[in-house]
């Protein structure tokens, strides 16, 4: 079927359009920003297309937001709605690249490119490190590159991972600085005065492989004889890579060991990140970011990789991170600097100021 032909056919749908469509997977950071959007936009302008996922309760009700159900038959239903709105839309803001069902449409309909806006989350750009061993997943990522090659538009404010990108899959989108979700903001809290000696630490944020836990373990076994307390995030990703983590880090530290498997409500766990004093996010991609600017905003030590994308952001903005690979104490300052270069670049004020400007040009 021909471009024209298919577009007539679309045309006979009777499916009222909505200027920008956005296209998602119901994550965490999603309905926060939905959120934040129709109170802070023209919700008559946004369509929100959603992929059912892990936080489906947290959808509230509204008449622009559509969640696909998770039957065959409602799949079908929701791809179907997908093409012909993504043709009728003026924008269509694609909420991360990872998956390959969306990757596999755009590539059999490379007109819809140049109106496509990626927001890049990392994992589906650093898909590219990936290996691939069948027939299946090389071609998955041949068309991923199709894809991406031709996107009209990138969208992150990490400049490394534009430059990636473009290195990587010869993307030639324009680039748009956004914070993207509500969950990169600042965030100010009132913190109790508390006297204490026990350094509290952070060893990532979930239970993916990719926070490479162990080796960051074990740059911390130097100091296990002084009065710490390590905190490590297990609560989602994979279970059984979790238990492999505990067990290593019970019997390197033992009680002073403490990971964190039970999934805290977001108040409480912003309460706990004001607990701690250094985290280590041992991550060899771009990742964590809603956690690392929340504790830099506390004014917290906080220790990257060096050869991240995020720590040469953080660099250039002149916060101060410490590169993990040169950990040779556990000193930990509070940190004016940064927070008041966080506070005011993370800012609620800048966030709508950069989504107007994604949304308006």
């Amino acid at each position: 079927m021909n471009k024209k032909r298919l577009l007539k056919l679309l045309r006979g749908f009777s499916v009222r359009a909505k200027r920008i469509l956005h296209v998602a997977e119901c994550d965490k950071f999603i309905p926060p920003y939905i959120r934040f959007i129709n109170q802070n936009f023209n919700s008559d302008e946004h369509e929100f297309l959603i992929k059912n996922g892990m936080a489906d309760d947290e959808l509230e009700d509204a008449n622009n937001i559509c969640l696909s159900g998770r039957s065959a038959l409602l799949k079908v239903k929701h791809h179907t709605q997908l093409i012909i709105k993504m043709h009728r839309a003026d924008k269509i803001i694609l909420h991360s690249l990872i998956d390959i069902k969306m990757v596999q449409i755009l590539s059999v309909m490379p007109w819809l490119l140049k109106k496509c806006y990626w927001m890049i989350w990392g994992a589906d750009l650093y898909a590219y490190q990936l290996k691939r061993v069948t027939l299946k997943e090389k071609i998955n990522e041949l068309l991923r590159h199709r894809v991406i090659n031709r996107l009209g538009h990138l969208v992150t404010y990490l400049e490394g991972d534009i430059a990636l990108a473009k290195d990587w899959y010869g993307a030639k989108g324009t680039y748009h600085e956004c914070l993207m979700y509500t969950s990169n903001l600042y965030k100010q809290y009132k913190l109790p005065a508390v006297d204490k000696v026990r350094v509290n630490i952070q060893v990532g944020n979930s239970a993916d492989p990719s926070n490479n836990h162990i080796e960051a373990l074990e740059k911390l076994l130097p100091f296990k004889h002084q009065d710490i307390c390590i905190y490590v995030p297990l609560s989602y990703g994979h279970q059984e890579y979790a238990q492999q983590v505990i067990k290593q880090g019970k019997e390197w530290f033992g009680e002073k060991f403490k990971p964190l498997t039970d999934f805290m409500p977001f108040d409480d766990y912003l309460l706990f990140l004001s607990s701690i004093d250094i985290a280590f996010f041992n991550h060899k991609r771009q990742q964590a970011m809603g956690n690392t600017i929340t504790l830099l905003g506390l004014g917290k030590t906080v220790y990257l990789r060096s050869e991240t994308t995020q720590w040469h952001f953080f660099a250039k903005k002149g916060i101060n991170v410490g590169d993990i690979e040169k950990l040779n104490n556990l000193d930990c300052h509070k940190l004016p600097k940064n927070i008041e270069i966080v506070k005011n670049y993370f800012s609620t004020e800048n966030y709508k100021k950069q989504l107007t400007q994604l949304f308006d040009k």
